[in-house]
């Protein structure tokens, strides 16, 4: 029986609250001697820092954490706030106080309470924040310098190039063109911003190897397209300055016929025969036509280069300066190609060089004006274009060569 009647004592015991103490769980009497951290975290309007240093009397027992209860909470917090004098708050008021004083104690300031607006999302089924973020998948190159043109009627790839300050080939190169045909009205042309090659990096290719295949140091090829990495990448577009692409093909001339020279009693030559030719006697006189009708000139009669240069487009017709008779036409092994040269009477003779076809030929009467041949680049030539020489005395055989201007 006394057993029992303790047990019931002690039960009622612990279910009724002590005196003046409203339920609180804790105290503020601890006797820790160092600083402790205080969460603020019960009291919103305080909101301090979220951790904070409050002096040693506001410690809990053993010197633990404690958590600072919000204004009017009072004793019914987890926690009793302590008072400046470190009692426990009994009541709102003094849990208020209990609360605010630690801090105000330890002279920090309480921080007014921070609001941050919510993600708006996107968000998974399962309420997880997508955050997309861009990725920047450009690469540095020369595709920026790059510029482009719509080819009109009455253009040509030589007008064009003219027109941008770049040599023909560059535009040839650049386009990947095969032929005079492939370019027609309305056909856009990339312009490059100078003479070379514009390369688009392939699979194998690195920057070692396109320096080697061009002629032009790594360092230059990266400077010039603004790399920020020596590593290429497929796809990407590098200007090459100052490279040079492969020569404009050579097409196989077509046959030209094969004239007997006109004779005195005799009617017109006729192919198949294989006669001596006979040249004018003398020259007609007047000014000469212009043999290549669009071209202009790339390089003039001067010392070391006694004839024009006129340069046009590949296949541009090409045409006899002056009547007169085809003493040759065929190629040549001295670096002009496929030629063509004319006895033109008096002495005079015209010849014309580096032709990607012939329209006559040898033995052949030709009247001023008429066409003889095609321009190419065939022989030694970095470009289509015609080398024209007028001739006073036998060519190659005690003649010499004078400036084909002073004929117009």
């Amino acid at each position: 029986m006394a057993v029992a009647s303790l047990v019931l004592v002690a039960s009622i015991l612990s279910v009724v609250p002590a005196s003046g103490t409203a339920g609180a769980t804790g105290n503020a009497n601890g006797a820790g001697s160092e600083p402790r951290l205080g969460i603020a975290a019960l009291n919103p309007a305080a909101a301090a820092d979220g951790l904070d240093v409050a002096p040693p009397e506001a410690d809990g027992p053993n010197g633990l954490l404690e958590v600072l209860p919000a204004p009017g909470q009072g004793a019914s917090g987890a926690v009793a706030g302590a008072s400046s004098a470190g009692a426990p708050g009994a009541s709102g008021s003094a849990g208020a106080a209990g609360g605010l004083a630690p801090l105000a104690a330890a002279g920090i300031p309480a921080d007014p309470p921070v609001s941050s607006p919510a993600p708006t999302g996107p968000y998974l089924a399962d309420g997880t924040l997508l955050k997309p973020v861009a990725v920047d998948t450009s690469v540095p190159d020369g595709s920026g310098t790059l510029r482009t043109y719509r080819v009109q009627s009455g253009d040509t790839l030589t007008g064009i190039a003219r027109r941008f300050g770049l040599s023909m080939m560059t535009l040839w190169w650049a386009n990947d063109l095969t032929s005079k045909d492939d370019l027609h009205v309305g056909q856009t042309l990339i312009i490059p911003p100078v003479n070379g090659l514009v390369v688009r990096v392939k699979d194998g290719d690195t920057l070692a190897s396109i320096a080697s295949s061009t002629g032009v140091s790594a360092d230059e090829i990266v400077a010039f397209n603004g790399l920020t990495d020596r590593t290429v990448i497929i796809g990407q577009t590098l200007v090459i300055p100052g490279a040079r692409g492969d020569a404009i093909p050579t097409p196989t001339p077509r046959p030209a016929p094969v004239f007997t020279a006109r004779s005195s009693g005799s009617g017109s030559g006729s192919s198949g025969g294989g006669t001596s030719v006979r040249p004018p006697v003398s020259y007609g006189g007047g000014a000469f036509a212009w043999p290549v009708p669009g071209g202009y000139i790339s390089q003039y009669f001067h010392t070391g280069h006694y004839a024009l240069d006129i340069a046009a487009d590949w296949g541009t017709p090409v045409r006899a300066a002056a009547a007169g008779t085809v003493v040759f036409a065929g190629w040549k092994n001295n670096g002009g190609g496929y030629q063509v040269w004319l006895a033109n009477g008096s002495g005079l003779y015209t010849a014309y060089y580096h032709m990607s076809a012939l329209s006559v030929g040898a033995g052949q009467q030709v009247s001023r004006g008429q066409q003889i041949g095609r321009i190419g680049a065939t022989g030694w030539a970095t470009g289509p274009h015609l080398h024209f020489e007028v001739w006073r005395g036998p060519m190659w055989e005690g003649g010499s060569r004078v400036n084909p201007l002073n004929f117009y």
